[in-house]
């Protein structure tokens, strides 16, 4: 969730994603499932996707890069590939940097996951039909349970994230930020009231 792609000056503002992402309150449902996961004690584990300003490392042929390529967006230590402010790193927090679409490819994600003991991915972010979609493939095929969570993923049209979302249920489970880590201030209440 790059300032260049979600926040109304990024450069991929004009695609749709930074409208879908406010309309949908989707910095705002990812922050919570931040905060509550660093609530529990699970590793959070950001993923930057980044260039040179020569953009040696892109795909020559990519159309998910070309634009970034034209417009000079997507460069590494830049405004764009900051982290919009909802959804911050925090200090310690592991940052991958990736060049490809998926966050496994070419990366050291995997091995900051094993290092951790994480055997589950809990995946937001943008772009469902893109990223997400990538990545849960990606987790799915090295043994990790995947939960989507698809009210903190964005794609720059809803047709787009909803097709997505189909195809990941086929291979990982879609779910909301509160399925997959309820509020516990909401569960100790609903207890107490049902006791």
């Amino acid at each position: 969730m790059l300032n260049e792609i979600v926040h109304p000056c990024g450069a991929y503002a004009p695609h749709g994603y930074a409208a879908q992402a406010a309309r949908r309150q989707v910095l705002a449902r990812a922050a919570t499932a931040l905060a509550r996961a660093r609530a529990r004690g699970i590793p959070v584990i950001h993923v930057v996707v980044g260039f040179s300003p020569d953009f040696s490392e892109a795909p020559a042929h990519s159309p998910v890069f070309a634009a970034a390529r034209e417009q000079g967006a997507l460069v590494m230590d830049s405004w764009g590939t900051c982290f919009h402010d909802a959804v911050k790193p925090e200090p310690g927090e592991p940052i991958v940097v990736k060049r490809r679409v998926s966050p496994f490819y070419g990366t050291e994600l995997d091995l900051v996951l094993r290092a951790r003991g994480v055997d589950t991915l809990l995946l937001a972010g943008v772009s469902t039909d893109l990223v997400v979609l990538a990545g849960a493939r990606d987790g799915h095929d090295r043994d990790y349970a995947v939960e989507v969570l698809a009210d903190a993923t964005v794609s720059a049209r809803d047709d787009l994230h909803d097709a997505a979302l189909q195809l990941i249920a086929r291979t990982a489970s879609v779910v909301t930020v509160d399925q997959a880590l309820p509020d516990r201030t909401e569960l100790a209440r609903t207890t107490r009231a049902s006791t």
